[in-house]
């Protein structure tokens, strides 16, 4: 058996069930979550209200009853919104002035994984300094509070009023997107974004009748890969180009990232999906836009269109987010299919996405297929390799040393910026492995470009 995996990051605690994720796992960051939570209570005068949700896949719901019933005997209120996008739970903790958050979900991990992902009162993932607080709590001084001190349990869907927020934002107009009468296909990924997308479709005025369901039951057995990278979405694919409709929609299992397919069934790389919800906001209001150091140069493109600044930040939401604020920026992502807009909350919201794409197409008259065209065409390769023991910080500083002529950065691995292109060298947050993301004009040179780098990297290492 492969040993054991467990991922503590920015991006939450994650692992494979029985093999370094279990019950253990969500009694101890349960229990040290619920006393930082009783304390931020204290500090911010509220009661010590925590809501808790979680995506489809199977584990989620016993591993669910073991957080929530931890939480209320370290004296925590638990609001249990079940099936929930974790961008749902995000904007619960704001509208239910709660002082944290969990969402059971590996996101876009395969079934055997899953985790817990940790919010603070503002709904954003904890910070560094807090989650390392967390992972260095002692388990063992820690005790339950007496009977009469435990936490309440209550339920609500908090669905319906993430999607009523987006309805209302001022440049949110259903009657608009009502009169193009859109055909939409939705691939929510055997999980919450199938119930969450055809909810919100309806509310933003599209008939029941012209949005086509794929893969969205509910029962986290997925029916295809679910992160939503291109190699994995020709089944929607086919299904737009089948039904004639106007475009596609496609999530992971808790529904923070969004990619497209456009009405001549064409898949839209991820990392447009942020660019054209810049390019919508944009006509609207100016200001900066913040994304990741992985991300792709066609935002800086669109950017210089509209004659806004773009600023880059460590990889991770919680990075991104801190960012967005020092900057005050109107809108963020990552390139990875997440949009981040302050408007409504500070976190990825696959949901928010959507209705800024329809929003754009209704405003512009536009196909999205004629929105593709017009954007900047870049090709990535999203490459990787396993740790395997290597010393990953002695690594990127060797070959640090070795381009310390070339343009680059090291706030977040070690990205190096070249005249036709970029690597960015990075261990990940979620996954056991050494990220190798390279972008050029070309998708063969891309690759070579990822061929290169990992090359260079084994010589350096052996």
């Amino acid at each position: 058996m492969s040993s054991s995996v467990l991922i503590e990051s920015v991006s939450g605690i994650r692992g494979i069930i029985g093999r370094g994720f279990g019950p253990h796992v969500v009694l101890r960051y349960g229990t040290a979550f619920g006393r930082w939570c009783r304390a931020r209570a204290d500090a911010l005068d509220r009661k010590p209200l925590v809501v808790v949700g979680r995506d489809a896949r199977p584990s989620g719901a016993a591993f669910q009853r073991i957080l929530m019933g931890t939480l209320q005997s370290m004296g925590c209120d638990v609001l249990d919104t079940g099936l929930a996008p974790t961008p749902t739970v995000e904007m619960g903790v704001l509208q239910h002035e709660a002082v944290g958050g969990v969402i059971l979900s590996a996101s876009h991990n395969p079934l055997d994984w899953n985790a817990l992902k940790l919010l603070d009162h503002n709904g954003e993932f904890l910070d560094a300094e807090a989650g390392r607080a967390l992972q260095e709590a002692d388990p063992s001084t820690t005790s339950s509070v007496p009977h009469n001190e435990m936490g309440s349990y209550t339920m609500a869907n908090l669905v319906p009023a993430h999607v009523d927020a987006i309805r209302n934002l001022p440049y949110i107009d259903p009657d608009a997107i009502a009169a193009q009468d859109f055909t939409v296909v939705v691939d929510g990924c055997n999980s919450v974004g199938g119930l969450a997308l055809p909810l919100l479709l309806n509310e933003l005025g599209l008939r029941d009748a012209n949005i086509v369901r794929l893969y969205c039951e509910p029962n986290g057995q997925f029916e295809r890969p679910p992160e939503p990278r291109p190699e994995h979405l020709t089944d929607l694919a086919a299904v737009v180009r089948n039904r004639d409709a106007d475009l596609g929609l496609a999530v992971d299992p808790d529904a923070d990232r969004l990619a497209l397919v456009d009405n001549r069934g064409r898949i839209i790389l991820e990392e447009l999906t942020q660019v054209l919800a810049a390019d919508f906001l944009w006509n609207r209001r100016d200001g900066a836009f913040v994304t990741n150091l992985s991300s792709s140069r066609a935002i800086d493109d669109v950017a210089a269109r509209h004659g806004q600044p773009v600023h880059r930040s460590a990889v991770g939401e919680i990075n991104v987010v801190q960012k967005m604020k020092a900057v005050e920026a109107v809108l963020g992502g990552e390139g990875n299919g997440g949009v981040i807009l302050p408007d409504l909350h500070y976190g990825r919201d696959a949901l928010a996405g959507t209705a800024l794409l329809l929003q754009h197409l209704a405003d512009t008259g536009a196909t999205l297929a004629e929105l593709h065209d017009a954007m900047p065409h870049y090709a990535m390769a999203k490459d990787k390799l396993p740790l395997d023991g290597l010393d990953v910080d002695a690594l990127l500083a060797q070959l640090q040393d070795t381009y310390a002529d070339t343009p680059h950065a090291t706030i977040d691995g070690l990205k190096i910026d070249l005249p036709d292109g970029w690597v960015h060298l990075r261990a990940s947050n979620t996954e056991p492995i050494l990220r190798v993301y390279t972008e050029a004009p070309t998708q063969g040179e891309a690759q070579a470009l990822a061929d290169r780098f990992k090359d260079e990297l084994r010589a350096l290492a052996a």
